[in-house]
Parts: structure tokens; C-alpha cells; sequence
């Protein structure tokens, strides 16, 4: 055998190494970090989420006088955002409308705020909000579409309410890390006759005589999520204590498949029940409002609702205060 046939063979069994070397530690740089990718998946499907709940939210009247004295459509949450933002989705009651449509239809309290309001709920990272109480149409039905169509282009998911009855009893669905957390909303203040309808945008309506329709939009509702909230505008102004009706009313709601119940009008706090069944939050109060003339009414509570795998880990009312220029703050 000649030299350069020696020396072809050896340069071949040399580039075969080479290659071979360079196949095993691709290899061998690849698999950390396939597993890596593994694990951080798995961590993200295990992630507890965090669920705020907040009360009536008015933005009008001496609110909206504090917002325009300091120059600031962020005012009434300055004190709070950064807490809010620790949240993974935030909720709340839109008491007040965002408008500059309608006309006062002469009630004895009627709320509409100004549209450079939204700022301020964009701010405090709200992501859902309910439209279904008894302000909705202190404006006409103007205002409350236009509302509807100012939280949509706000990026605000809302509900209780749409532009027909269909969509009034519809849920809305936020997913967040593979968990589907949907939201129900009804008023049994106000007037049954704001009722939105095949053909006219109103509001979700519930009463005592209407426990099947509600069963009926949970058991539809629950198809599309993990975790279900449904929310009450519900209850007598000022009272400490649930009444029956909203006893029946929350109560039947997680019967027919809903996880936690959130209930506001009051304007001050009530209990917060955990059974096996889920979470009832019968009033939390108000978040942002003008009623000064009591301690109670200037609290208010954040219930937060910790989530793990789809189910339920904990619930905890976090109280809140209003300052003299209506301000909230979290009370440590």
C-alpha cells in the first residue's frame, strides 16, 4: 500500500471523527436545553394567578370634582395602581358611565363621567368591568352604548350588558396561562324595563322569578371556562348583613356551576363566605365614591382570589380606604 494511500485513508477516518465529534456535541448542547424549555412550560402551567374583585367605581359628581381640581384623570387610583398591577386580571363595577352622549333622564342620583375618565380605569389595569346596575341608563341608552364602545377600544372586556339581549347573557372569557376564567353579571336594581332585548341594548336583569334563566346562562357559560364569576348588583344601601334574597340568588348561582359570586350596591362591606361549592362575596363595598358622610362607606374591600391548576387555592378580603379627595389605598 502506497503513502498516499495510507495518508487518504487516515484523512478520512480524521473528517469521519470530526464530524462524528461534531454531531455528539450539537448533541450534547441541545438536550439542557430542550429540558429547559420543559421545565419552564411546566412551571407556567403550575403558576398560581392572582384575581382581584373590587366594588362600585363612580367617577362623577365630587369624584370627577377632585379629578378636574388637580389637573389628573389618573387621581382617584394614583394611591392604588402599583397594587392593582400585582393582579393577574382585575375586576370591578362601572357605576358611573363613560360618555358624552345622553341626556340626565331626571333621577334622583345620576352619574356620567367624561370620556378622558377611561384613562384612569386603563391606568388602574382593570380588565373586566360590569355594566349591569342601576345607573346604566341614568343617561339613556346613548350613553350606556357609547360606554360600551369606548371600554371595547380600551382594550376593557364588559358584561352584564351588549347590544342585544344575546349578548347581555353572554359570558366573557379572559384566559390567562391555559386557565379559562369567565364572567356572568346581573342587576336586580334599577328597572327591569332597561332589560336589553332581541333588537335594544340593555342589561342582564335577575330577580327571584328569573333563578332558571340564570341557571341557564351559567350552564352555557361554564362550557367556555375553567373558573366562572358571576356578579350581582344586589342587596339594601347601607346594610352590614346580606339580605335573603341575595342569600337565594348567590347561592343558587353556584349551584347551577359558578365558582365565586361577587356582590355590589350596598356601598359597604358584608361577609365573604367560602364553602365547598366556591366563594361569595356578597358586597365589597365601594372602590371609588363620593359618600363621605360615614367610616363604612369610605371602605371598601379587594377580595383576592388565588388560582392553581384550574381550581380555587384561596380567598381573602384586603380592605381599602378612601382619602378626603377620594383616593384609594390598600390598608396594610
Amino acid at each position: 500500500m502506497g503513502k498516499k494511500t495510507i495518508l487518504l485513508i487516515l484523512i478520512v477516518i480524521f473528517s469521519a471523527l470530526a464530524v462524528a465529534g461534531w454531531i455528539y456535541l450539537s448533541l450534547e448542547k441541545q438536550d439542557p436545553v430542550v429540558e429547559k424549555v420543559k421545565i419552564e412550560e411546566k412551571k407556567q402551567e403550575s403558576k398560581e394567578l392572582i384575581l382581584y374583585f373590587v366594588g362600585d367605581i363612580m367617577l362623577d359628581r365630587g369624584v370627577l370634582h377632585y379629578i378636574e381640581k388637580n389637573n389628573n384623570w389618573l387621581w382617584p387610583f394614583l394611591n392604588i395602581a402599583d397594587d392593582m398591577k400585582e393582579a393577574d386580571l382585575v375586576f370591578g363595577n362601572l357605576e358611573s358611565m363613560i360618555s358624552d352622549k345622553g341626556y340626565d333622564v331626571g333621577g334622583l342620583y345620576s352619574f356620567r363621567a367624561p370620556p378622558k375618565t377611561m384613562q384612569g380605569l386603563t391606568y388602574a389595569h382593570f380588565d373586566v368591568l360590569s355594566v349591569a346596575n342601576n345607573h346604566s341608563f341614568d343617561y339613556t341608552v346613548d350613553a350606556f352604548t357609547d360606554t360600551l364602545k369606548r371600554l371595547e377600544e380600551n382594550d376593557i372586556l364588559y358584561v352584564g350588558g351588549g347590544f342585544n339581549r344575546k349578548e347581555a347573557h353572554s359570558s366573557v372569557v379572559k384566559e390567562i396561562n391555559n386557565t379559562k376564567i369567565g364572567f356572568l353579571a346581573y342587576t336586580s336594581v334599577g328597572s327591569p324595563g332597561w332589560q336589553a332585548t332581541e333588537n335594544r341594548a340593555g342589561i342582564a336583569w335577575i330577580d327571584l322569578s328569573l333563578l332558571d334563566i340564570l341557571e341557564q346562562d351559567i350552564k352555557r357559560a361554564k362550557e367556555e371556562s375553567d373558573i366562572l364569576v358571576v356578579s350581582f348588583h344586589f342587596g339594601n344601601e347601607y346594610q352590614k348583613k346580606p339580605n335573603e334574597k341575595q342569600k337565594v340568588i348567590a347561592n343558587a348561582a353556584l349551584e347551577a356551576g359558578a365558582n365565586i359570586i361577587v356582590g355590589h350596591h350596598p356601598h359597604v362591606v358584608q361577609p365573604l363566605e367560602i364553602n365547598d361549592k366556591g366563594v361569595i362575596a356578597y358586597s365589597l363595598g365601594n372602590f371609588i365614591f363620593d359618600q363621605y358622610f360615614s367610616e363604612e362607606t369610605m371602605r371598601g374591600a379587594v377580595l383576592k382570589v388565588t388560582i392553581k391548576e384550574k381550581e380555587i387555592l384561596s380567598a381573602e378580603i384586603i380592605e381599602t380606604k378612601l382619602n378626603s379627595e377620594y383616593q384609594v389605598e390598600m390598608i396594610e
